[in-house]
């Protein structure tokens, strides 16, 4: 026998899930304020959630314009371009593009296209992340004339610590 007769659990099952489960509702996770006042936002739903071991799926939705820091995560992650697409740093990321991010390294800025960005994300392991060069996001801003909001409520399950008050300030509240 193979090693599948080890690791297979009994009454185990694969759970599906659509977007547009009722149940699986879009959170606001990050914001920016646009030259011209209005609000721009990256949008998310959690379609898997495990604490052991720890993962995060989601679908994600940039609003277009949508500025998100420089940053890593606590676990390698997988982000794909599904629609639209979006600038990571200096690379242009159209629909179609798959970016892997080891444990370790950072990425971005992300600087959502004119149509804004659809993506599937996948952190395996604490999908929790860390700033990185908050000069660059700050730059990537300044760019636009946009400025930073502060982090939205989120609702993270009660295993995990929302540690993002840990980042260095990204500049003045608004």
């Amino acid at each position: 026998m193979g090693d599948e007769a080890q690791v297979k659990v009994p009454g185990l099952e694969p759970t599906f899930r659509h977007t547009d489960d009722p149940d699986v509702t879009w959170q606001q996770v990050k914001a920016i304020r646009n030259a011209d006042g209005s609000v721009s936002s990256v949008w998310e739903k959690w379609l898997a959630f495990s604490p052991d071991p720890q993962y995060l799926s989601l679908y994600a939705k940039w609003d277009p314009g949508v500025v998100v820091r420089r940053h890593g995560h606590y676990s390698p992650h997988v982000l794909f371009v599904i629609e639209g697409d979006m600038w990571c740093g200096e690379r242009h990321c159209p629909a179609g593009t798959h970016i892997e991010l080891p444990l370790g390294a950072a990425f971005g800025p992300f600087v959502a296209g004119e149509a804004g960005t659809l993506l599937l994300e996948v952190m395996m392991g604490d999908p929790r992340s860390w700033g990185d060069d908050p000069d660059a996001f700050h730059r990537a801003l300044a760019a636009r004339g946009a400025a930073a909001l502060p982090d939205p409520d989120i609702e993270l399950p009660d295993w995990l610590e929302d540690l993002r008050a840990r980042w260095v300030v990204d500049g003045p509240e608004p």
